[in-house]
């Protein structure tokens, strides 16, 4: 099965068509999300059901080790599906990534937010302190969305809410109201502008996006994570 969508037309996403390739490539020159469009073998819901049925707790994100992705009772296409799963966790590490396979029966939501909400169903962007970038494939269940850099404000920059924030801050407009907002990521959340098109990550895909940090050449990847459906969670791996 491969992604449910096309690839929209934005000169911010170059599509690659290898691992190898999605590693070398850069993100510059206006790029900030290289895909790797992919069709797999396997059938990942039955991994879904398998991992749902062993589930010993109700938390919300179920963090899958390697171990317990092997020692599922799978037929041969649940095989395909994680023997999948485990090479793209090995290339990762390869690269000297981190990756974490989630299996997500829903989200933390941010009940406390004043006038800027700071969860992951927030347009969003990733930070670091140093050069970095975000890699991230759903296997099942609701991909992540996109929004193009173009269509989309910062919320930090509304009038009406950075008021607001600095009426919470309680001093000016300076230095340290903007340490303030980094500090609780205020300054990553942005809001759509009318008539903005969200585009679909697509499932099985693997994409590779710019986050926001000191020095990089291209804006960052503004995405949000998909609505929570009941009864049918997300299968992802995310580094």
């Amino acid at each position: 099965m491969n992604s449910l969508q096309p690839l929209p037309p934005y000169h911010r996403i170059r599509a690659v068509g290898s691992f190898a390739e999605l590693a070398a490539a850069r993100l510059a020159d206006g790029v900030n999300a290289l895909c790797w469009e992919r069709t797999l073998a396997g059938d990942f819901a039955e991994v879904v059901r398998a991992l749902a049925a062993a589930r010993h707790d109700e938390e919300a994100i179920d963090v899958v080790d390697e171990d317990r992705l092997k020692a599922l009772a799978l037929s041969a296409r649940g095989k395909e599906a994680v023997a999948v799963i485990l090479q793209d966790l090995r290339w990762l590490r390869e690269q000297e990534r981190d990756p974490v396979l989630n299996c997500i029966y829903g989200y933390p939501r941010d009940e406390e937010a004043g006038p800027v909400v700071t969860d992951v169903f927030s347009w969003h962007a990733d930070s670091a302190p140093v050069e970095a970038d975000t890699w991230l494939c759903t296997y099942h269940g609701s991909p992540s969305e996109g929004l193009r850099n173009e269509e989309t404000r910062r919320k930090v920059d509304d009038a009406v809410i950075r008021a607001e924030l600095l009426r919470t801050y309680g001093g000016a407009d300076d230095e340290g109201f903007q340490e303030f907002l980094h500090e609780h990521c205020y300054d990553l959340h942005y809001a759509p502008k009318p008539g903005a098109q969200p585009y679909s990550f697509g499932i099985r895909n693997l994409w590779r996006i710019a986050v926001d940090w000191p020095g990089s050449p291209v804006p960052p990847c503004v995405h949000r994570a998909p609505a929570t459906i009941a009864g049918e969670p997300r299968l992802m791996v995310i580094c």
